[in-house]
């Protein structure tokens, strides 16, 4: 069986065994309780609710007239107890609506949609008004990728099911638990923007080959649909990784997959487009792993909306608090380190992890050694210590002809660094201050 790939990359320890085997099961806050952040994807929202007011499941609590924007859903019905800022993934406060459950399993779902017979416009504003965005991590508002500019041709949607960061395992349980749903989303995907379907398969996960390549026979998709193999390895599962392994295109620099002709959905995004058509369902639950060296019972798991991760402890996750050194949201290779556990599970929360100090790597910066492994390993083909070099002088101009901002961020030259330089942050720091000087200075007035 052929295999795809791309150039660099790093192949860190998978530790997927840990909750690979894990059935997904439904999870309710011990609280009753869910703090949901009133933006996750897109332009700032404004709540449409305030404090007292009773909403129901599927219920809009929060929303913008911007075209680049995602409303947001009651995950529970309750009270409204609190809107004010609280602590979320990157450790910073945002505007979070907190309710308060009553127990009641009232809903406020949309009609269903037949995604197939429903003009395209429709089809756009459905995802748009269930509030579905990335689930791969960016969160970007879906409706806004189906609509790219006017005489972009699409040419092949792909399903990112590489799921390349150690330790999560959520996409392959969806995969496997579920792949008529994964199928049904890619093909109303292909309904509303054209093009043929790739369900791109990491090769650890070779098992789900033959029963998705069943699924898709039954479905009679194979003219349209197909599954390439790409060899395991991360990032594979980045969305130019991703196209340059299995179509051989590359993303122009400053631009997005449509202008190579393609579009890059996650597996949980393609099932939540499929709720949003066949049961009217908004984005407001969210499958993730949750392990871990610290995490006795690692395991897959789907809660509200804003579920807070301390109100999972110890009811749903045991955790060894002496063990832990590190919290991490989302993976090891791209999440953020928390200094709480007393955060939301968002929209594109994929997953949680409690480490130990065998898992993380504490030892002390020193200075680089010229070894040139950040650049045999980069999949973007820059130089991540000439980067750092610029950047630590301040020549911001000279990091912006170095390709600074074609950087992923993927964190695969800090996971080779001898040195252990923290290169994926300080390229993040100056991504802001290259971002700052490209922006157009106002007119009439001061840079």
């Amino acid at each position: 069986m052929k295999t795809y790939t791309f150039k660099g990359g790093v192949h860190p320890q998978e530790w997927k065994e840990l909750s690979r085997d894990v059935p997904i099961s439904e999870v309710i806050p011990s609280s009753k309780t869910v703090t949901i952040p009133v933006t996750m994807g897109g332009a700032p929202n404004v709540p449409t609710v305030k404090v007292g007011d009773k909403v129901v499941k599927g219920q809009i609590i929060a929303d913008s007239t911007q075209f680049v924007s995602a409303p947001v859903h009651a995950s529970i019905s309750g009270t409204v107890k609190e809107i004010g800022l609280h602590l979320v993934t990157g450790n910073s406060k945002v505007s979070c609506i907190t309710i308060e459950g009553d127990g009641s399993d009232s809903t406020a779902y949309m009609e269903p949609l037949d995604p197939f017979t429903c003009d395209v416009k429709d089809a756009i504003k459905r995802i748009r008004d269930a509030g579905i965005v990335g689930m791969g991590g960016a969160s970007f508002p879906t409706h806004v990728k189906l609509s790219p500019p006017a005489g972009t041709k699409i040419d092949y949607v792909i399903i990112n099911a590489a799921e390349c960061e150690p330790y999560l395992t959520i996409d392959y349980r969806v995969l496997k638990e579920t792949p008529h749903k994964v199928l049904d989303g890619l093909s109303i995907i292909m309904k509303i923007i054209g093009g043929k379907g790739i369900i791109a398969l990491e090769d650890n996960k070779i098992d789900l080959y033959e029963n998705l390549k069943a699924e898709i026979i039954k479905e009679n998709r194979s003219n349209d649909i197909e599954i390439r193999v790409v060899k395991t390895k991360y990032p594979q599962g980045g969305e130019k990784s991703l196209i340059k392994a299995c179509l051989n295109r590359e993303v122009p620099t400053g631009k997005l997959p449509a202008d190579a002709g393609c579009l890059v959905f996650n597996t949980v995004t393609a099932c939540v487009i499929a709720d949003a058509f066949r049961l009217g369902k908004p984005l407001i639950e969210r499958p993730l792993t949750i392990s871990g060296g610290a995490c006795e019972t690692p395991k897959n798991i789907i809660v509200p909306v804003g579920t807070l991760v301390s109100d999972l402890v110890p009811e749903a996750i045991k955790i060894n608090a002496e063990k832990t050194v590190k919290l991490i949201s989302g993976g090891p290779m791209m999440g953020f380190a928390m200094v709480s556990a007393d955060f939301p599970i968002a929209k594109g929360t994929s997953g949680v992890l409690f480490l130990t100090k065998e898992e993380v790597n504490m030892d002390a910066e020193t200075a680089c050694l010229n070894c040139g492994k950040c650049i045999e390993v980069c999949p973007m083909g820059l130089a991540p210590a000439l980067l750092v070099s610029a950047l630590k002088v301040r020549k911001t101009e000279k990091s912006i002809k170095l390709g600074v901002m074609d950087c992923i961020e993927c964190g695969s030259c800090a996971y080779v660094c001898p040195a252990n330089v923290p290169i994926v942050q300080k390229i993040r720091l100056g991504k802001a201050v290259a971002k700052r000087q490209m922006a157009p200075k106002p007119v009439g007035g001061k840079a």
